[in-house]
């Protein structure tokens, strides 16, 4: 496998691997051995979806050193976790819908993981093959919620403040990954993941550690300096180093 999506034509949804721009449906189990069409399906009338349907999503706080020094904060000694609504949850090119136009809400552009085996109490050593693969995510955040409430779920879970996709790519090393943040063309954040100060493996074991990660489940894992706020009519795009850019735009 190489790039994976999930779409829909009329009722049928399906996974399938993307190859220039083509799709080769899979027959299967996405997280077993799948094979694939050798024929692609016709483009006419399929809507990208989220490439994956997690029973979770954990998201990591202050995991890129540029950004602890960005809010002056200290680097912390074990990964900050929470938990966010799986229906917070949109693909590429959809909508980000702000539900408070008068509070600040900010763009905050994650490499995710998508878990592909049950995992529980991994050593970091071994995590890498419990992970399917990567993906482009946001982690759109209502600071004015945020900074007034000691518990960040709810200014982190409003429907449609977790854009992921387009694919899931399978065959790719995350530590030495370029991350950006387009705003209307504008370049607003741009770092590496060699900046995360735990790595995709530790993150997996941590977690693992404390909580069962089931097939499909996602973790995010956290955003580098450059975060700022969002308004209606802008247009976002998260580009990471070998993934297909993730696309949205604000209303």
């Amino acid at each position: 496998m190489a790039a994976i999506g999930r779409f829909q034509k009329g009722d049928d949804i399906f996974f399938a691997k993307v190859v220039d721009g083509e799709l080769f449906k899979l027959r299967g189990d996405v997280f077993a051995s799948p094979s694939f069409d050798r024929k692609p399906t016709p483009r006419k009338g399929v809507r990208t979806l989220v490439p994956i349907t997690p029973s979770k999503i954990i998201a990591v706080g202050l995991n890129y050193a540029d950004h602890a020094r960005e809010q002056n904060k200290p680097l912390p000694k074990e990964p900050l976790t929470w938990i966010k609504a799986t229906t917070s949850l949109i693909p590429d090119g959809a909508k980000i819908e702000v539900p408070y136009p008068n509070h600040r809400t900010d763009f905050e552009a994650e490499l995710a993981i998508v878990i592909g085996r049950k995992v529980r109490n991994v050593p970091a050593s071994s995590a890498a093959r419990y992970i399917l693969g990567f993906t482009a995510a946001q982690d759109i955040s209502d600071r004015t919620i945020q900074n007034a409430e000691s518990q960040y779920m709810r200014a982190k879970s409003f429907d449609t403040f977790t854009p992921l996709g387009p694919y899931i790519e399978t065959k790719i090393e995350p530590d030495d990954l370029n991350i950006q943040l387009f705003q209307n063309g504008q370049l607003r954040q741009n770092s590496n993941t060699r900046q995360l100060i735990f790595k995709c493996n530790e993150l997996v074991s941590f977690i693992s550690q404390n909580i069962t990660l089931l097939p499909g489940d996602v973790i995010i894992t956290g955003t580098p300096a450059g975060v700022g706020p969002i308004k209606s009519g802008d247009t976002l795009e998260v580009r990471i180093q070998g993934l297909a850019p993730l696309v949205n735009t604000v209303k």
